[in-house]
């Protein structure tokens, strides 16, 4: 039997209340994003859902109706998402890019990585998608290249890989 300690704050005999999520860096164009998917969700998916349920709720009973149970794991595992964005939404520390001249969350960076020129977006962790060159600034690429200047040439670990990174431009 494992033994929960309670938290320092918590009152002797109260529920433990559920932890929270730490702010999510992100930029403004992220939060939008996220905003829409959200809505989305909640007008859209939840209807699709819901008529899925009436229509496996027709075939009958219910205890054996694969269809029934399938459908309301489906509403649940929605619920979930939706939860979930909107804990990040309410979370959010959008970051300005406040062209200073060094990299930053928001700055779009051309760099020569190995001798080959790649665009990239530095963003907070919950936006990062490599497939369209967004890296977040807690990656060992991101986190290397924050806060460098144009020109400036490191050399970025990434697992047993050495590479050579040059900043070319900032935006």
């Amino acid at each position: 039997m494992v033994e929960r300690i309670p938290d320092k704050n918590e009152a002797e005999g109260s529920i433990p209340s559920a932890p929270t999520m730490p702010e999510q860096y992100i930029t403004k164009e992220g939060l939008e994003e996220l905003k829409k998917e959200l809505n989305y969700l909640k007008t859209v998916k939840i209807r699709e859902i819901a008529e899925l349920i009436r229509y496996a709720a027709s075939f009958g009973d219910l205890k054996e109706n694969f269809a029934y149970h399938d459908a309301k794991e489906k509403q649940a595992f929605l619920q979930g998402k939706i939860l979930e964005l909107q804990e990040k939404i309410n979370n959010a520390k959008i970051i300005e890019n406040k062209k200073t001249g060094k990299i930053q969350v928001g700055s779009k960076v051309l760099i020569s990585l190995n001798g080959e020129e790649e665009k990239i977006e530095i963003v907070g962790a919950g936006q990062a998608d490599s497939l369209k060159g967004k890296i977040s600034c807690d990656s060992p690429l991101g986190n290397a290249i924050t806060d460098k200047c144009l020109n400036d040439e490191i050399k970025v670990r990434i697992g047993d890989n050495t590479l050579k990174c040059k900043i070319l431009k900032i935006e």
